[in-house]
């Protein structure tokens, strides 16, 4: 059940996207928003601003990095009034939050306290990399957080349906319960795609999903609906998208080792690089 979804937000427009399907999503699910605006510790002390001031001819005097410290204050302040007053206008339960620290480690501490995390793909410090495929806080925050994670596009679309990538792992496992919990709670019909050429496995598969279905559903004749396809995992779930069946992909997160994600990327990071509407995780 999500009652309580966290959105760090940092004012850029595609945090404002994360923002309208925050409304959207807390208005099917009853659920409340925490706007959370991290102040990135980077930014404010240590070398980096350092190193900014002095390539521009302004090496830092007293008082500097106070000076830069206020004007980040005021303006995150700004950020979080216009997230509360826009949720308000929208009858959304909201509080926000101001703190300063590392933004992956930050927004990992504070999802303890919700349901569900809504991030957008690239948001104001998308350049600044802190490693990995995905070179952005989200990366970060999937791997560690231990909460589902819908990272959202730079444009909405309601959402009226959803799909699902199975593949019988255990973190695909949990995505199904979630979408099935999800299916109910805001009546999205659910397709799930199953990507194999063995007969056997996809028969394995769609029995599995039958019986979750049949076990976790409320209302187990709700829409859900089995496809088999044949090909390339990232490819064909990026096809499947494409298509417009659904508004919403599900997926297990990051099911290779990591080894072989360092070497030759993985269906999730390519998913979530191409993918034209919200993909929520799950690990």
């Amino acid at each position: 059940m999500i009652n309580k979804i966290l959105i760090p937000t940092d004012g850029s427009a595609n945090s404002l996207t994360a923002l309208e399907y925050g409304i959207y999503i807390a208005h099917k699910l009853g659920a409340a928003l925490i706007g959370l605006y991290v102040l990135d510790v980077n930014l404010i002390q240590g070398p980096m601003l350092t190193d900014i001031s002095g390539s521009v001819g302004m090496p830092p005097y007293d008082g500097f990095f106070d000076v830069i410290e206020t004007a980040l204050n005021e303006k995150a302040d700004c950020i979080l009034k216009e997230f509360q007053e826009r949720c308000q206008k929208s009858g959304i339960n909201v509080e926000v939050k101001k703190t300063i620290g590392k933004i992956s480690s930050i927004i990992i501490e504070e999802a303890h306290g919700a349901d569900l995390i809504l991030m957008a793909k690239k948001g104001e410090h998308f350049h600044l990399k802190e490693g990995g495929l995905l070179g952005s806080v989200a990366e970060a925050v999937v791997r560690d957080s231990g909460k589902p994670v819908l990272v959202t596009p730079e444009t909405f679309l309601e959402i009226e349906s959803m799909g699902l990538a199975y593949d019988g792992s255990d973190s695909a496992s949990k995505a199904l319960k979630l979408s099935l919990e999800l299916s109910d709670q805001a009546v999205w019909p659910l397709t799930v795609v199953i990507i194999t050429s063995d007969a056997e496995k996809a028969d394995t598969l769609s029995t599995q999903i039958e019986e979750m279905h049949q076990k976790e559903s409320i209302a187990p004749t709700a829409d859900c609906e089995i496809i088999i396809l044949s090909g390339k995992e990232p490819d064909e779930i990026i096809k499947f998208i494409r298509e417009g069946a659904v508004e919403l992909m599900v997926m297990g997160a990051y099911g290779h080792n990591r080894l072989r994600e360092l070497l030759l990327g993985s269906t999730t990071s390519h998913v979530i690089r191409k993918s034209p509407i919200p993909v929520l995780l799950t690990r």
